[in-house]
């Protein structure tokens, strides 16, 4: 069956979804603060195959100056089949026009996303709710 491509939030099984991302292995994201994020994204895409969600992603933006490409998942069994590819190169195209596209990615994933233009920063910099966490899973550098 063919994939079906939406940005509806209409149908989305916030639970489904919270699963998705826990497979993907992105983390144990719920569905409640799923349903949140995507609601108060811009730009988001979700990807159905036989009426199951098997991959997703959203850019929080801004409109002028910012889009932040985030939260792009897909199902083990359909990574490796271009979709996630499709889908990070959809929300480039719709956030077009920016300033700035911004991400940070799983470490180790960025020669995924060079592949779409994104370059390293020099400057960035954040601030994580588990600083010592983030510092573990590679996201920060040790001061």
């Amino acid at each position: 069956m063919a994939l079906e491509w939406t940005d509806s939030l209409d149908a989305v099984d916030w639970e489904e979804l919270s699963a998705l991302y826990k497979v993907a292995p992105l983390g144990d994201k719920s569905a409640a603060n799923l349903k949140i994020v995507f609601t108060n994204s811009r730009y988001r895409c979700f990807v159905h195959e036989d009426g199951r969600i098997v991959g997703v992603g959203r850019a929080l933006a801004d409109g002028v100056d910012t889009s932040y490409v985030c939260d792009v998942a897909v199902l083990p069994q359909y990574q490796g089949s271009g979709l996630g590819k499709q889908i990070v190169a959809k929300l480039v195209a719709l956030s077009h026009g920016h300033k700035k596209i911004l991400l940070y990615a799983v470490p180790g994933k960025e020669p995924f996303y060079q592949k779409f233009g994104f370059r390293r920063m020099k400057t960035a910099m954040a601030i994580f709710e588990d600083q010592q966490l983030a510092q573990e899973r590679g996201y920060l550098d040790i001061d």
